[in-house]
């Protein structure tokens, strides 16, 4: 039987590992930005309770920040200093949207980097990603009640609204 050929399953070196986090960094830049601005520009009584629950999440993503920085430059590389680019809206249904989308995203991203550091042996890394996954999978959970909808399943898009219908 052939082994597929996938990244989890092979060793990947330090340098790829500092580049990939890097790109993890750059995502809790983003959402550090979007909870910044979205939890500002909501407005309504029906956002009330959420806005000030962004507001709580851009401040835990500072610390995802904080902790994928230092785990970068522990494996000797400088961590990075762009953000990715963050999604704007005048609809707050579709902030609260794009915002689930990239917490799923995130928690993706980190369930295979977990796989990667342990078929490196760094098992530090993975302990500290699963800790921050516990916080993005919390985040899913927020924004998917905001929007009155499950949380969606990994395979499926989030841009579903309660009805099921794009």
């Amino acid at each position: 039987m052939p082994k597929e050929n996938t990244t989890t399953e092979s060793t990947i070196t330090r340098e790829q590992m500092i580049h990939l986090l890097n790109d993890d960094l750059a995502g809790e830049y983003q959402a550090i930005i979007a909870y910044t601005v979205y939890s500002q520009v909501l407005k309504g009584a029906p956002y009330t309770d959420i806005a000030r629950e962004l507001e709580a999440h851009a401040g835990e993503e500072l610390g995802h920040a904080i902790r994928i920085a230092k785990q970068i430059d522990y494996f000797g590389g400088m961590p990075a200093v762009t953000p990715k680019s963050v999604k704007t809206s005048n609809d707050p249904v579709e902030m609260l949207r794009a915002d689930l989308e990239n917490e799923r995203e995130t928690v993706g991203r980190y369930r295979e980097r977990i796989r990667q550091a342990e078929a490196m042996g760094e098992f530090a890394l993975s302990e500290t990603l699963r800790a921050i996954i516990v916080q993005e999978q919390e985040h899913e959970i927020d924004l998917a009640a905001a929007l009155d909808i499950d949380v969606p399943l990994s395979n499926e898009p989030a841009v579903k609204n309660a009805t099921g219908t794009k």
